[in-house]
């Protein structure tokens, strides 16, 4: 189901060389963002409003605003953006006919137009996007919507883009701080112990698909990680930490947002940034994702309704992040 929502949404789109660039990259599906941040104002709750207090009435933009203390009083509609696909309703109706995309004012970037009005982010500023491949993605995302109402939860791209244009710029040292955190305790660097009988397999396996993973991580930034068996993790050396850590303050808004969200699908920063540098496409990240987890359905056999729903839901949020990602770079078709 979300493979096939991302694919229909995705067919306005004309340039010569989107698809094949995006089947080159094994792309497919849709994805996550986080909560509101504590001091900055939030990027997963929206309402929709054609501006009509008096201030604005000659304004035709539609604003995505965030939600008030007196929402419940206001004659607006209310969107509150899911953590994936997995979750959310149907909200309001469409309200608009055509959805283009056009140069932004300042001829830096790209924005998109529900019929004449200019999409905006919850600050009501113009949602510019950096490419006009990503800005024609989140407008084929609208187009999509259907008459009898938008569905938030089938837009991650939009989604992607107000918490790269709005919490990430707010937010940036919180975040990279947060991955930094959990970087010890990375999904890779544990290993199951080998001299286990109930764990052996597991071993082997991630001897076979981790270990390529992490030789890749030490001649990427010069220092070998640390693997470990504790339950409580390990500790990485300061070197490679701090090479992690800098690579990631190098990163613009786009990039740090697509990395925190697949980060946390992953539960890896590893392989978030194997995905960053190209080392890894989305079936083999969410292969070594699942290693463990697929061994225990290859014993013991899938459950329908919930193996199946989890795997979707873990392609959903790492495909669309990375799809994000490709998009949002402006060399991505050279």
């Amino acid at each position: 189901m979300a493979a096939s929502l991302l694919n229909k949404a995705l067919k306005p789109i004309k340039h010569p060389n989107f698809l094949s660039a995006l089947r080159s990259l094994n792309f497919s599906s849709i994805a996550t963002a986080h909560g509101n941040p504590s001091d900055g104002p939030s990027s997963s709750s929206f309402t929709f409003d054609n501006a009509n207090n008096n201030k604005e009435k000659d304004d035709n933009s539609i604003y995505i605003k965030p939600p008030t203390s007196n929402a419940s009083t206001e004659k607006t509609t209310s969107v509150t953006m899911p953590m994936s696909f997995m979750t959310g309703s149907i909200v309001g109706k469409r309200f608009y006919e055509k959805v283009t995309t056009r140069e932004s004012d300042d001829g830096v970037g790209w924005t998109v137009m529900l019929d004449y009005r200019t999409l905006k982010t919850p600050s009501k500023r113009p949602l510019k996007l950096p490419t006009l491949a990503l800005a024609k993605a989140i407008a084929a995302e609208w187009e999509y919507q259907q008459t009898d109402g938008i569905r938030p939860f089938t837009m991650p791209l939009m989604k992607l883009a107000c918490t790269a244009l709005e919490r990430v710029p707010l937010t940036r040292t919180k975040i990279i701080e947060h991955l930094m955190k959990k970087f010890d305790q990375d999904l890779v660097f544990c290993r199951a112990p080998e001299d286990n009988a109930l764990t052996a397999g597991v071993h082997a396996r991630q001897v076979e698909k981790v270990d390529p993973l992490l030789s890749w991580l030490n001649s990427e930034f010069g220092f070998q990680p640390i693997v470990y068996s504790s339950f409580f993790g390990g500790k990485q050396g300061e070197g490679l930490s701090k090479a992690v850590e800098n690579l990631l303050k190098k990163t613009d808004d786009c990039e740090l947002a697509a990395i925190d969200a697949l980060a946390a699908a992953a539960h890896s920063l590893v392989i978030a940034l194997g995905i960053f540098r190209g080392k890894l496409q989305i079936e083999e990240a969410i292969e070594l994702i699942r290693l463990e987890e697929d061994l225990q359905v290859d014993k013991w056999g899938l459950v329908e309704g919930g193996h199946d729903v989890d795997i979707a839901d873990l392609k959903v949020q790492i495909s669309s992040a990375t799809v994000f990602l490709g998009l949002s770079r402006k060399n991505f078709f050279h």
